[in-house]
Order: structure tokens, then sequence, then C-alpha cells
């Protein structure tokens, strides 16, 4: 706010336009969800053009609705895009245990483990093969972290493509046509459709062809599976 310049006014005016575009988009909590607990990890590498940290950012799910979600910067600097991804895979681990210890709370028992997905399959290896923490001695403690979370059966680390990463609507400025999709699997839907023609979504207020239709993302990751 010091020292604004053009690219902060044209973010400002997308944040607003999307807002006016979406007065009645919220979250639809499922009552025939499974209780099964799933997740998304992701991280960009240097994303913060001042400090030059990694923002992590993960989604999680309670069978198809979700409960939790966050978007943070790190708080140190990686030196790669494989640990920036590691560290995000840590911090949305204890998200999972957190749930976990909530549910046991409620008297809910929670005995599947959880789905944590990576699009970032070098992350996905340190956490599963020790061998490779003998080069990463600088994320040791996250590295334990993770692997003892895998080891009692918390949770499984599956990888799939970054085109199923639903993580990247938190961070990144995503078009419509990528947008729009990921909002929909993310369970968003417009309680005002009904008032607009019984059809709405993103693509009508910038006046742009909707996307095809992609792949579940649980499904294209049951099979790689």
């Amino acid at each position: 706010m010091a020292n604004p310049h053009t690219l902060h006014l044209q973010a400002a005016e997308r944040v607003l336009r999307y807002l006016k575009a979406t007065p009645g988009q919220g979250l639809l909590l499922q009552a025939n969800s499974t209780f099964h607990l799933k997740a998304y990890s992701d991280s960009d590498w240097g994303g913060c053009i001042d400090t030059r940290r990694s923002v992590t950012r993960y989604l999680v799910f309670l069978g198809d609705s979700l409960i939790s979600w966050k978007s943070k910067k790190q708080p140190t600097i990686s030196r790669s895009s494989v640990e920036a991804e590691y560290r995000a895979l840590a911090t949305t681990s204890c998200e999972i245990q957190w749930l976990v210890y909530l549910s046991k709370d409620l008297h809910i028992n929670h005995s599947k483990p959880a789905l944590l997905y990576t699009d970032s399959k070098p992350a996905s290896e340190i956490a599963s093969n020790p061998v490779h923490h003998e080069r990463t001695k600088h994320i040791q403690l996250d590295c334990h972290l993770i692997r003892e979370k895998l080891q009692d059966g918390l949770l499984t680390i599956i990888h799939i493509p970054s085109r199923f990463q639903l993580a990247d609507a938190l961070t990144k400025p995503l078009g419509c046509l990528t947008l729009t999709p990921i909002l929909s699997k993310m369970g968003m839907i417009n309680i005002h459709s009904h008032l607009e023609g019984g059809y709405w979504n993103l693509q009508h207020s910038t006046n742009k062809a909707p996307e095809e239709s992609q792949q579940p993302a649980d499904a294209a990751m049951i099979t790689a599976a």
C-alpha cells in the first residue's frame, strides 16, 4: 500500500470483478458424504517477489465436502521447488492429524488412511523412501514428520498430474476456463442460478465459452494408484 503500481490496481480490479460476478457462490456441504479425509497439497517456489518465500496451499475434503483450506507463505526460504513442495506436505500432514484428533474427540472413528495428493513426484518419493533423506538434511525435521505419519498409517501420499491439482486455485491467478472446473470440484455452487435463467457460471460473466469437463481427479488418481 505504501508504493502502489498499475499491477496492484489491476489485481484489485480483478478481485472486484470476481466478487461482483459471484454474489451467490458458496460451498455446498453434502449430508451424504463418506467419512474419509482426502487432501490436496501444493506450493510454488519463491512466489513472493519481496521475500522470495514460497506459498503453501492445501485443501482438505471430508468425502466430497471441503472443510479446511489454507494459503500462507512459508516461514523460511526454500532452496528448491522440491523443498517447498515438501514443506507444504508437512503442513498438510499436520492439518490432517489435527482433523483426525478432532474426530476422535467427537467419538467418530476415522479408520482409513487419509489420501494426500501432490503433483510433485520428487517430494512424494522423499516421503516414501528414506534413501533420499541424506540429500535433504536441511529439511530433515519435515522428512521425519511425514514419514512418521506414513508409517503410522495416518495418510497415503499419491502423485497426481498438475492439471488435477485443486489447490492451484488458492494462490495462482487462474483464468476462468481453468478456475471454473476447479471450483466445481471444490463443491462451489451458485444459489442465485435460478434467478439468472436457470444456468450460470463464471464464463457467462466474462463472455467466454466454457471449458470441456475434465476427468474427475479422484478417478484419475485411483487409476494411477
